[in-house]
């Protein structure tokens, strides 16, 4: 397929600077760039990248216009950007920017503390409110910035050329690296374009953080259509009708654990959120009854549930809600998945490996599939090849529904990857890290909460109070990994096959009182 050389991820926000130069091209808090000063200031930022020939950079920054203009700036020194939360373990960021082989480190001061052990040899670019800092008592030198030596333009990319890369969770303890390249960027963004009518005029929020890839639609369909970019502090939940109104938000994306939030905080009353024009979910499972108290709030809006794993760059199909047709197509009540992007082939495996025709793994090959992981062995498993194509099996089973079988419903995980508020959660790590810190053995659950899944952890062994395995994790993994509950059992129920009975687990994790 023709790569689209006017799309990539950089041109993309030059489209919008022309379409609006003193329009707001992001706001965080009481922080405005326009795109005028936003382009300045990447430009500025990526000369001194292109000076360390920097083609991979760690952007080691919290969600706000520093992190945002340090991801512009490695696109335009036509580096590979790599986001890295400075509230992760110290070890864990430091095994990203090893396996991604960062050479620059983009960092704002609230990083400082993690800089330590994530640095290595690396440079640093320090980063404040008003651009490149230098900070005293460090023991390093950080980089400097040189208006004479700021490009002109961004530097040219390829189709193969990395854009991203965006880290999932993994079975083995350490995170996986998944590489997404500007071709298939350009591929996605151009259907995107042609599917939605965003313009200067819309805002969009920003609820995701940086490394969930969700937050690559948010940014650059913005920037793409010369909109406003506008982030979402938590504490806008508490009062979400009153922000967005205050706010002028017209495009809401977010995982449908937000639903939950927004009615527990009473935001859902009807007619709430009339700005709306677009509402988008991904990451979980979406049901009916969500999609319905939204648009009850939020009647103008056009609700469209989004689905696809990082490897297939962000999203990899679309379903638009209908309010009289869904219902009556969905599955145990969950909102189709929809149709694949055009241009991509659909593969549909039975338990045994083969060809089905209605019900089965869903594999996808085409022009979004990642060229593979950084570490090829964490790809065991996850391709295909069949008839000349390489497809990846999202480990997801789905069924064809709707007259001519294009769309497809979503049905559930044929593998123990649980997702938690939009993120894959391999229980594997989580129960890995466990054992580390002492238990004899662990096993890790989801259990289903009006709020959406939580993660329980059961572990044979002398009883460890919980707060100590808190305190232990909070070391190894993310936030969101940490389990809501520990249990301490003798022993593990076995299935008939004498294997741990994670069904039996995840039932009994069910059943339990205030998750």
């Amino acid at each position: 397929m023709e790569f689209p050389t006017d799309n990539t991820l950089p041109l993309r926000f030059l489209r919008g600077l022309a379409a609006s130069p003193d329009g707001v091209a992001v706001r965080h808090g009481d922080t405005v760039l326009t795109y005028r000063q936003l382009h300045e200031r990447a430009l500025l930022w990526a000369g001194a990248l292109i000076a360390e020939r920097a083609r991979t950079v760690g952007v080691l920054a919290r969600k706000g216009p520093e992190a945002y203009t340090a991801i512009l700036a490695a696109l335009f020194a036509g580096a590979a950007v790599v986001p890295l939360r400075p509230d992760f373990p110290a070890a864990r960021l430091a095994q990203m920017a090893d396996a991604a082989g960062v050479q620059v480190l983009v960092a704002d001061r609230e990083a400082l503390p993690a800089l330590a052990e994530v640095r290595g040899n690396r440079a640093v670019l320090l980063v404040g409110p008003e651009g490149a800092v230098q900070a005293d008592g460090l023991p390093y030198a950080t980089l400097k910035t040189d208006p004479a030596a700021a490009p002109a333009a961004p530097l040219p990319t390829a189709p193969d050329d990395l854009a991203y890369v965006l880290f999932t969770s993994g079975s083995t303890g350490r995170p996986k690296g998944v590489r997404l390249t500007h071709g298939a960027f350009a591929h996605y963004f151009s259907l995107l374009d042609a599917r939605y009518d965003f313009g200067p005029d819309d805002v969009f929020s920003q609820v995701f953080d940086l490394n969930f890839d969700c937050s690559v639609f948010d940014l650059f369909c913005a920037w793409g259509a010369g909109a406003e970019f506008l982030t979402l502090p938590p504490q806008a939940f508490r009062a979400l009708p009153e922000f967005l109104a205050e706010h002028g938000v017209t495009v809401w994306f977010s995982t449908p654990s937000a639903i939950a939030l927004v009615r527990r905080t009473g935001g859902l009353a009807p007619g709430a959120l009339p700005g709306l024009r677009w509402s988008f979910f991904a990451g979980e499972a979406l049901t009916c009854r969500d999609v319905e108290d939204w648009r009850a709030a939020a009647p103008a809006a056009t609700v469209e549930n989004l689905y696809g794993p990082t490897e297939l760059t962000v999203t990899i199909a679309a379903y638009r809600w209908s309010d009289t047709g869904t219902p009556a197509v969905a599955v145990n009540g969950v909102v189709p998945i929809g149709a694949v992007h055009a241009g991509h082939e659909v593969l549909l495996l039975d338990p045994d490996g083969q060809p089905a025709e209605e019900v089965g793994e869903l594999c996808i090959a085409g022009p979004q599939l990642t060229p593979g992981y950084l570490d090829p062995g964490d790809g065991a498993g996850r391709f295909l090849e069949r008839g000349g194509r390489t497809y990846y099996r999202t480990g997801d089973r789905a069924r064809r529904i709707g007259p001519d079988g294009t769309d497809l419903a979503y049905l559930g995980r044929l593998d123990s990857q649980i997702q938690v508020q939009g993120w894959r959660i391999e229980p594997a790590e989580v129960e890995h890290a466990l054992r580390a810190l002492g238990v004899r053995d662990a096993v890790v659950v989801g259990a289903p909460t009006p709020a959406g899944t939580v993660l329980v952890a059961y572990y044979t062994g002398a009883a460890v109070p919980a707060v100590d395995l808190v305190r232990g994790l909070r070391e190894l993994v993310p936030a969101g990994a940490i389990p809501r509950r520990f249990l301490q059992v003798e022993e593990f129920p076995l299935s008939p096959n004498r294997k741990v009975d994670r069904g039996a687990l995840t039932a009994r994790a069910a059943g339990l009182q205030g998750l």
